[in-house]
């Protein structure tokens, strides 16, 4: 499926408060928090990352899933929201497509993990993700719905941001003088501090 994706996200102090907040704006339950792992693949020189695109393989709630994601053509890739071309298909076998990739050429390049549950209210989604490096939501859909639902939800236009959760993890590298390669629980909880 090729889609438009465009979407903000917020940080979350309390998941659960969160939570027991989205029914009474209108939202449904669709998928149990569930953990989610992911691997982002590359050419050694990073030639995808350079062209602001990714190629992830996603295993959650039983599933996985390919997805390729890109720059628009017609419109910027932020705004107030993120927007990217989605290109996304479900596999029956993540380990057999890796070992295509890698005789391409390609190579794990980053992996990241969370806590997911996800969201909808008919028009749009919402996803609370438990992070290692901390708590964030993201709401899908029309950039109408994103900022009625964001505004319906208390949350304040300073409060959103279009980071990538690599970007996000860059970051806290940076201020945690983190030595850590991935965004993973096992990762930064063992990580120590980078050498000055």
């Amino acid at each position: 499926m090729v889609a438009v994706e465009t979407e903000i996200k917020f940080r979350v102090q309390d998941p659960a408060s969160l939570a027991e907040r989205l029914p009474a704006a209108g939202f449904h339950l669709d998928t149990p928090r569930s953990f989610e792992s992911n691997t982002l693949y590359d050419t050694p020189d990073r030639q995808l990352r350079s062209r602001t695109e990714i190629l992830r393989i996603r295993s959650y709630n039983g599933k996985t899933v390919l997805t390729h994601k890109r720059l628009p053509d017609d419109r910027p890739g932020e705004d107030r929201h993120k927007h990217r071309i989605e290109t996304e298909t479900q596999v029956t076998d993540g380990n057999a497509l890796a070992e295509v990739f890698r005789s391409l050429g390609l190579t794990p390049a980053f992996r990241y993990e969370k806590w997911r549950s996800e969201w909808s209210d008919g028009e749009g989604h919402c996803v609370i993700d438990e992070t290692p490096i901390g708590n964030f939501a993201e709401l899908e859909g029309t950039p109408d719905w994103i900022d009625r639902t964001s505004a319906r939800l208390g949350i304040a236009d300073h409060e959103t941001m279009t980071l990538s959760y690599g970007r996000l993890f860059e970051l806290w590298r940076e201020e945690h003088h983190s030595n850590a390669e991935h965004l993973t629980f096992e990762a930064i909880q063992g990580a120590a501090p980078a050498q000055s």
